[in-house]
């Protein structure tokens, strides 16, 4: 299974689906930097999951996701950066789709770089069968 990253621990050491690490990157305080950083993580793994921690419903998802056979990228976000990740997903997230984005909550799941949802969107998806496709199309399943 993959290892769970806490939120400013990814800005020095990132992961892959495949679990290798890639170098390091310029790590800067500035929310703009930041908010590439996320950007590009999310762009370039096919599941990524911001989660509480110790949060249940985060773990349903993750549970589902692992059911599935997706190793999904996981970052654990701790309480005291719970704000500034949500200002960071909240900019991705409306920067990709414009002003009738969906508002991103915890657990946010991005499937093939845009924002599914947290765990109602989720399970509706799984529920009606449009998950198993969306996993395929973005490259998180094979079979």
């Amino acid at each position: 299974m993959q290892k769970a990253l806490s939120y400013r621990d990814w800005l020095s050491t990132t992961t892959t689906t495949g679990g290798a690490t890639n170098p390091p990157m310029e790590n800067s305080s500035t929310s703009d930097n930041d908010t590439a950083v996320v950007k590009k993580l999310v762009t370039e793994n096919a599941v990524v999951v911001f989660a509480r921690r110790g949060c249940c419903m985060c773990h349903v998802v993750k549970l589902l996701l692992h059911g599935h056979g997706v190793n999904p990228t996981i970052f654990d976000v701790d309480e005291q950066n719970e704000a500034a990740v949500m200002n960071e997903l909240s900019k991705i997230n409306t920067a990709g789709e414009g002003s009738a984005a969906t508002e991103a909550k915890f657990p946010a799941v991005f499937v093939g770089g845009k924002l599914l949802g947290g765990l109602e969107e989720i399970m509706g998806a799984h529920i009606s069968g449009e998950l198993v496709p969306r996993l395929r199309e973005a490259g998180a399943l094979w079979l």
